[in-house]
């Protein structure tokens, strides 16, 4: 691509992603969705390149830090919990919607074993960004949540694996059994091994670091530094990189400074917003260059042919969601399985929510161009055009569908499960404060009506929290309590015009204004009006 083209691509992004963004939230529609649509018909515009999505660019570029942060955010408690499920929907279905997608692709599309196998591991893989936006603006289970998520998680791994055994076979010719789960396991214990050193070593480091931004630099390439290497040993980098998002998700409270958390993850909410929504633009705009590859073939045939994999897909997930469960429940019935059992309403809505992604489409477009006989790889256009069909009509299709069939099937959350858990919290850290006074008080540097002062404080927002968790009987407090925060609003914002008003006069520099404002903004943030 030329550089007045790249110009070109670069100013429709800034253009099209804020534009539709903000389209998306005024028609309350997951921004995925808008981006994809709004894409594609921005690669029709005379004068706007053609864009072809390198495979790199996701599996390198992209991957790393969005598996990253998914990782290091995740809630481990869940992910534990549901352990067991998510292992087999990560290997299991995966593997299972491999071997059906290829059946089909070799039984009615004339696809060889070794490519229809690569087609299948391409679009097995989920993208939970559009699924998991809609499930909190329509307050979803959490655990429903948390098994998309931790889903996505671990399948790129599990599905990049069999891709690269199936595409190892359609270019060489020849397979075995045996070193490919060989490969399989090196793959995913090397990957987890490295991802637990990088983690040691990063954490590590962090422990001794008090600079702000070179933290939040090496968060950022935390997981291209696990990646990178596992990829190059042969070993999963998509695991190393989940691995060690998790491993420094859970030591965060222990190596991360109050400063390096409000900026972190300030920094870290823009980079995957950014990251994500460039690559669902560029997913849009590969329409064209597909739809030309195909272009000499009959119309009809790539239709029922799109149409018999994508039924394929959507019914395989729906077929493990609607099998296994019940052969779990006759090997396992505890009482605490018994409990955790998901009702059919939560299946269907996990079923429909299997969306793919940029992972799927990158895998399809670093298929090679020839065999190792120097021939042109069989029916590469073909998979490709697969692939972007599995991936529009699962974002698209599903995700403009979802949110009705949450409403219809009832598949809610009031939130008082976090709720309560949130209270406890804040009962149980103010209560923890209490007794850090009553231990500090007989300090010489302590002054007992700094003492007083603090616990009066404390006592009141452990008696506020104590009512809204129903412990104890509503004598006004809460209302007392958002009536002072208010208050404290009002208060602050008086404060704040007064230091933008000496900014304006001259009397302070921009600098100190900033310094104030940066503070009374923290103070802001901690009210709940």
């Amino acid at each position: 691509m030329l550089v007045h083209e790249t110009e070109i691509l670069i100013l429709a992004l800034c253009v099209a992603i804020p534009l539709l963004s903000v389209l998306a939230r005024v028609l309350q529609i997951p921004y995925p969705i808008v981006l994809v649509l709004g894409a594609i018909p921005l690669g029709y515009v005379p004068g706007v390149p053609d864009v072809v999505l390198h495979p790199d660019l996701v599996l390198v570029i992209f991957l790393p830090p969005l598996l990253y942060v998914a990782a290091f955010f995740a809630d481990l408690r869940a992910l534990r919990r549901d352990a067991r499920v998510i292992s087999l929907t990560t290997v299991g279905l995966v593997l299972l919607t491999t071997c059906t997608v290829a059946i089909v692709a070799h039984e009615l599309m004339g696809i060889s074993w070794a490519i229809a196998f690569a087609l299948g591991a391409i679009v097995s893989p989920t993208d939970p960004v559009a699924a998991t936006s809609i499930f909190r603006n329509l307050g979803a289970p959490r655990r429903l949540v948390n098994l998309v998520e931790g889903e996505s998680l671990v399948n790129d791994a599990s599905a990049l694996i069999a891709y690269r055994v199936a595409v190892a076979a359609a270019v060489g010719g020849s397979f075995s059994f045996a070193e490919a789960t060989l490969d399989f396991f090196l793959a995913v214990f090397g990957g987890v091994g490295i991802g637990l050193i990088v983690g040691t070593v990063i954490a590590g480091i962090r422990r001794r670091l008090d600079d702000v931004p070179v933290e939040i630099i090496l968060s950022i390439f935390s997981g291209y530094i696990a990646y990178f290497p596992a990829e190059q040993l042969g070993a999963s980098g998509v695991l190393a990189a989940v691995t060690v998002g998790v491993q420094l998700g859970w030591l965060a409270p222990h190596i991360s400074s109050p400063q390096m958390r409000l900026q972190g993850y300030a920094v870290w909410e823009l980079t995957v917003f950014v990251l994500n929504a460039v690559l669902f633009v560029l997913i849009g705009l590969q329409l064209p260059n597909i739809l030309d590859a195909v272009s000499g073939d009959d119309v009809g045939t790539l239709a029922g042919y799109a149409m018999a994999t994508i039924a394929v897909v959507v019914g395989t997930r729906f077929l493990w969601s609607f099998t296994t469960p019940y052969a779990i429940r006759l090997l396992d019935r505890r009482a605490s399985q018994v409990e955790r059992r998901a009702p059919a309403a939560l299946r269907i809505v996990f079923s429909w929510a299997g969306m793919r992604g940029a992972v799927s489409l990158a895998a399809a477009l670093a298929l090679p161009l020839e065999t190792d006989a120097g021939t042109p790889l069989p029916d590469r256009d073909l998979v490709i055009f697969l692939a972007y069909c599995v991936v529009l009509f699962t974002v698209v299709v599903e995700g403009l569908t979802l949110p009705a069939l949450i409403r219809r099937l009832d598949v809610t959350d009031d939130g008082s499960e976090e709720a309560a858990e949130e209270h406890q919290a804040r009962i149980a850290a103010a209560e923890a404060g209490i007794e850090a006074l009553d231990r500090l008080a007989e300090e010489d540097w302590v002054r007992p009506a700094t003492v007083e002062r603090m616990r009066g404080l404390l006592n009141f927002r452990r008696r506020r929290f104590a009512t809204l968790r129903g412990d104890d009987e509503d004598d006004g407090i809460v209302d007392q309590s958002l009536a002072y925060q208010r208050l404290v609003h009002e208060v602050i914002e008086a404060q704040r015009r007064a230091i933008i008003d000496l900014r304006n006069r001259g009397e302070i520099s921009a600098e100190v204004m900033r310094r104030v404002e940066r503070d009374l903004d923290l103070e802001e943030e901690r009210l709940e009006v």
